[in-house]
Parts: structure tokens; C-alpha cells; sequence
């Protein structure tokens, strides 16, 4: 094997240092004192390991490796490297370590591509800062408008040029990325559920993405005495809140075909102990391989949130992210296969659950996605982990593939 899994270990490891939340998972939000130190680190790997390195008009770092004809289009590798509030270590930060680990091996084998490979380092894919999720990508292929990013803020009110610019990044630099420019995309990802686990097999290979949509719901009713005020005569934003995201669970059962709901993110204002909360904002994420479901589901939520609208509550939706299912390239899979095989690992083909910047890049290049099992299934929390010798082999069937596609 080429894969020297002490230094794939030791990367995952000190990046997961960076966090603002020590003993308690990996917190690393956009543009964040802590993305600025993986920043740090990924870019002095790209530069050891031979690449020459850029960050785009939204921080997305990019490190490449000249191809033998470089006018050729690039072939990407990589994933993204903020994290969920009290996240895991392995999410994102893995696919980005696979790019930096392939980098390695081309430059210590002195191995020259035909085309060039690019390893890159995407931002907000999570959306736990920003919300909308996986603007990284969507930014390099078009799918924000410049004008739109001064209106996108966190939940302080500081906007994406705010905190690039607190950071030192330069969000005048150029975003768009010319598709003709990009021969594939590839992403290793740990795959954040059971299966491959269940199943004992080591490589999970995907051949479509579910399709999402986020929203972000607002309820606003009249703040009051928590003492003084009748039960009759209140307008509380909470209960009302409560009485939706109750109701959510069973639309999501009733619409069936895996299609699953969740509220993760509630504020209360103004979240006194003693005071009728006025006003309540919660995100809603829907999610199903369909795109009829997701479209259904969506409007029964709609008019569920609607039909609160009452004399003193007031409710109203933000749509801050929709991908319909995505499938990814036929072509790479069997790639992907053909190496398994090769290389003597097992695998399974699958759908990934989870949304990813691999289905952004799928509507402009080719794209090709691996999981690797993930211990007990879990994912966004803490306890995430996965075993360095399934790691290992997940960058060496990547490592294969994308000799093929480099023509190496």
C-alpha cells in the first residue's frame, strides 16, 4: 500500500484540535479563529507536499499538481473543513486529508499525472454557520449571486464579507470556477449511518445523494408577564412553534419513502424565564431520495405553518437551501469497482442519506463519491470515528481511480 496511515492519523488528529470546544467535539465554524488555524495547516501541507496554492473570493483553498499537459482540465479531490457545532473529527476533514495524503504520495514517488489534480478544501459545506449548507461549492459553480453574500449572515448579524475580512480573506477574488476547467470531482467521506458496518464491508460506494431542502420558520406572537398574563389571553410564538415541530415527525412518516424531517436549531426571544416568548425561529431540514416527496412534504409543511396565522401570531418562511437527488457518474463507479476488486477490498453500492458538496459539483463534471464505515453509525457528535485501516484503503482505491482519470 502507498497510504501511510501514521500520517493520515496524525493530520485527523491535529486538526481536530482545532475547535472551539475542546473535550467536548470538533467546533469549527466558517471563517472562525479555528478555520483560520486549519487553514494554516492544510495550506503548509499542500506547499510541502508540492502544490501551489490559492484561496478563492469565499476562502476555498485549492492546491495543485501540474499535469504533464496543463492546459488540461483538473481532476478535484476533496471535501469540506468546517464542522457541526460539537462535531467529530472525521466528517468533511477526512476527504480533505485523503486529497492531502494522494498529494503525498504523487510528490514522494516523484509520479507525474498527465492531467492536473487539484486537492481542495471547501467552506461551509455544513451550513452550521451561514445556514443554506454547502456554499463552498454552490459559490464556485454559480449557484449564489455576488450581491446575494452581503445579505447572508450569522446568527450575530455578521455577514459572510464581515467575517471573511476579520479572518484576512479577500472576498473580491474570483468565486466561479469554468466548469471546462474541471475533469472530475472525487470526495471520500466517512458514511455517517450503519451500513457498511452492519454489513462488514469496507467501501461504500455511492450512486445517488438524497435530495434536501432547508427552512428556516419564524413565529412571532406578543411577549407578556409570565405571572400576570391569563393562559386565554396570551399570543405565545413558542407554544405555537411547538405545536408545528410536533406535527413534523408524522409528515414525514406519512410521506414514507425514507423521507425524514428534523428541527435542529431553536432560538426564543427573549428567552427570559419569566416572560411570554415573543418570538420564535426554528430550522426545519427535509430530506428524501425523491424529489416528489420532498416536494409534497415541503407543502403539507407549508400549509401546516401557514395555518397558524392567527389575529396575533405571525408566521413566515426562509427557503435557504434546495438540492433535488442527485446520481453520480456511472462511469467512475465502475472505476471505483474495478479497483476494489484490484486491490482485493470489498464494497457495496449504496445511496448516501447525507448531502454533500459532490452533488453541487454533480450538475457541472463528472463526480465520484466512496464512504468508509463509520463506528456504530454515528456522525455529528463526538464520538465519530472510523478505523484508520478502513481509512487507508478508502485513499487507496481513490488513489487508483484517480491515476486512471490523470492518465498516469
Amino acid at each position: 500500500m502507498f497510504t501511510n496511515k501514521k500520517r493520515v492519523e496524525y493530520h485527523i488528529e491535529l486538526l481536530s484540535t482545532f475547535t472551539a470546544t475542546p473535550n467536548q467535539g470538533v467546533t469549527r465554524l466558517t471563517y472562525s479563529a479555528e478555520d483560520l488555524k486549519a487553514r494554516e495547516y492544510i495550506k503548509e501541507k499542500m506547499i510541502e507536499y508540492g502544490l501551489s496554492v490559492r484561496e478563492d473570493g469565499l476562502g476555498n483553498i485549492f492546491g495543485k499538481m501540474e499535469g504533464i499537459k496543463n492546459d488540461k482540465p483538473s481532476i478535484l479531490i476533496g471535501s469540506h473543513f468546517d464542522s457541526v457545532p460539537n462535531g467529530g473529527a472525521y466528517d468533511g476533514t477526512l476527504g480533505v486529508v485523503a486529497g492531502l495524503e494522494i498529494a503525498a504520495i504523487f510528490h514522494e514517488n516523484n509520479i507525474k499525472p498527465i492531467y492536473p489534480i487539484e486537492i481542495i478544501a471547501l467552506v461551509e459545506e455544513e451550513g452550521s454557520r451561514f445556514g443554506g449548507a454547502l456554499m463552498g461549492s454552490r459559490g464556485m459553480t454559480g449557484l449564489i449571486e455576488e450581491e446575494d453574500y452581503q445579505h447572508i449572515k450569522d446568527e450575530n448579524s455578521i455577514s459572510v464579507i464581515e467575517a471573511m475580512e476579520k479572518i484576512g480573506l479577500d472576498f473580491t477574488k474570483n468565486k466561479y470556477r469554468d466548469p471546462s476547467t474541471i475533469k472530475a470531482f472525487l470526495e471520500l467521506h466517512i458514511e455517517q449511518g450503519p451500513i457498511l458496518e452492519e454489513k462488514e464491508i469496507t467501501i461504500g460506494i455511492v450512486d445517488a445523494i438524497v435530495g434536501l431542502t432547508q427552512l428556516e420558520v419564524t413565529v412571532e406572537g406578543r411577549a407578556g408577564h409570565a405571572g400576570t398574563t391569563p393562559m386565554n389571553l396570551r399570543d405565545d410564538a413558542l407554544v405555537v412553534a411547538s405545536e408545528i415541530i410536533s406535527i413534523l415527525p408524522e409528515i414525514a412518516i406519512e410521506q414514507g419513502e425514507e423521507t425524514v424531517i428534523t428541527t435542529g436549531r431553536l432560538q426564543v426571544y427573549p428567552n427570559g424565564a419569566n416572560v411570554i416568548p415573543e418570538k420564535v425561529i426554528f430550522t426545519i431540514d427535509l430530506r428524501s431520495s425523491n424529489e416528489e416527496d420532498i416536494q409534497q412534504a415541503h407543502n403539507k409543511v407549508k400549509k401546516l405553518i401557514e395555518s397558524k396565522n392567527k389575529k396575533q401570531i405571525r408566521t413566515s418562511i426562509k427557503q435557504h437551501l434546495y438540492m433535488p437527488p442527485k446520481a453520480l457518474n456511472e462511469a467512475i463507479n465502475k472505476t471505483f469497482k474495478k479497483n476494489c476488486d484490484k486491490l482485493d477490498i470489498s464494497y457495496h453500492s449504496m445511496n448516501s442519506g447525507a448531502g454533500h458538496d459532490a452533488m453541487v459539483f454533480s450538475d457541472v463534471t463528472d463526480v465520484g463519491m466512496i464512504f468508509v464505515p463509520s463506528k456504530d453509525g454515528l456522525s455529528h457528535c463526538p464520538e465519530e470515528w472510523s478505523d484508520a485501516e478502513h481509512i487507508s484503503q478508502g485513499i487507496e482505491v481513490l488513489f487508483e481511480t484517480v491515476k486512471e482519470l490523470a492518465e498516469v
